[in-house]
């Protein structure tokens, strides 16, 4: 039997070990191999790509080029299934405000900050940035990777920046904080995440799942 691979790209920046332990949790039943990996030629021969990041966007960019990995992330994201978790979700924008920086341009739109300043949430406390904690998420595009997670599902965020794509069809999921904002995007083989699945209890595993098994 020819094991199939899910590689987690490992280029300095990632939350590499509780993404790749998720990962790896739901991947051995389902017949993959899991594959943390800063080697170009491995990326390049996995099946299926998951592109972690934690940090500040211009630092992830930075060391992705510098790891030799871009290249090879790009092929991914133009070929197979790619998940972006995180600020790997945010890269795949055309710039952020936090730099600024250009990102990799693969679904066109922005990264802003969130300005909550003197904001006050329904409980009467102040907004905080970064949000960092569990937080709904409404499915607002059909995709094969909500398959079997209910809608409205809590999923936990630790970010101060969030993605805007420029075109709202791109937007497959979106939660509330102070406002509404895209929490989940999604363009022929990619689909990515502001918030963490490998730190959301089983409906984060479900997401890992179901991307172990959808063929764009």
């Amino acid at each position: 039997m020819n094991v199939k691979t899910v590689a987690v790209v490992d280029y300095g920046m990632g939350n590499l070990r509780s993404v790749s332990q998720a990962v790896a949790h739901v991947a051995a039943a389902e017949g993959f191999r899991t594959l943390v990996t800063s080697r170009p030629d491995e990326v390049r021969a996995a099946e299926r790509v998951v592109l972690p990041g934690q940090g500040a966007m211009p630092d992830c960019m930075r060391e992705l080029r510098d790891s030799g990995l871009l290249a090879p992330v790009l092929e991914a994201a133009a070929a197979k299934p790619l998940f972006g978790v995180c600020v790997g979700m945010q890269m795949l924008l055309d710039r952020s405000a936090e730099g600024p920086t250009d990102g990799l341009g693969l679904i066109h739109g922005e990264v802003l900050k969130f300005d909550l300043a003197g904001r006050m949430q329904p409980d009467g406390s102040r907004y905080k940035v970064p949000q960092m904690g569990w937080n709904r998420v409404w499915q607002t595009g059909a995709h094969p990777i909500w398959q079997g997670v209910e809608d409205g599902a809590y999923f936990y965020f630790v970010h101060s920046y969030y993605a805007r794509p420029s075109d709202a069809r791109h937007s497959v999921g979106e939660a509330d904080y102070g406002a509404r904002f895209t929490a989940a995007i999604a363009r022929d083989n990619i689909f990515a995440t502001q918030f963490h699945p490998e730190k959301s209890a089983d409906q984060g595993l479900a997401l890992y799942r179901n991307f172990l098994h959808w063929n764009p």
